[in-house]
């Protein structure tokens, strides 16, 4: 197979929920961009951000995915906006497989509506739906460099990892 296998999108597109089935699908390591920042900063990402700001948190994020992609049979799963570093994007695209996990507007809106963890949608006193959409603007076309993309929206879990792998074994080919 490879050695890593990155899951990337904007937030709300299930690459935590994928991760963990496709790691153990595979029976690789799992790695969480975000869990791993919040042990190695002893805080929250909504902390880091109100603490340090947003350029800080992508910072020490870069430095976190450079040092997992180290890792030999590894499941990485990112943050939403790993990829606004083009350093991230290529060291991605270098190590493994990038996949990209996408979802309509209404089933992102749906997936974070409540979740507290979300900085980025808080920022502002616009609606939850206008945010996601003006952040989906601003990332247009930084996703493109994966070699997979597979839409989410209204599939099972065990049906996009299935697709995943089906991937994963047509390319050794």
């Amino acid at each position: 197979m490879t050695d890593c296998i990155f899951l990337i999108g904007f937030m709300g597109t299930g690459k935590s929920t994928i991760g963990q089935h496709l790691a153990a699908e595979l029976g690789y390591e799992l790695h969480d961009i975000d869990e791993a920042v919040v042990a190695r900063e002893g805080r929250t990402i909504p902390e880091i951000f109100a603490e340090h700001g947003e350029a800080y948190f992508r910072r020490v994020e870069s430095e976190t995915l450079a040092e997992l992609a180290e890792r030999p049979l590894a499941v990485i799963t990112t943050g939403g906006g790993a990829v606004l570093a083009a350093a991230n994007r290529e060291l991605m695209a270098s190590r493994g497989v990038t996949v990209c996990l996408r979802a309509t507007v209404d089933e992102i809106v749906r997936r974070v509506g409540n979740d507290p963890n979300r900085p980025l949608l808080r920022a502002e006193q616009d609606g939850l739906r206008e945010r996601v959409e003006r952040l989906l603007r601003e990332r247009d076309g930084l996703y493109d460099f994966a070699e997979v993309h597979i839409d989410t929206t209204g599939k099972d879990v065990q049906v996009i990892t299935a697709e995943i792998v089906d991937h994963l074994s047509n390319r050794t080919h």
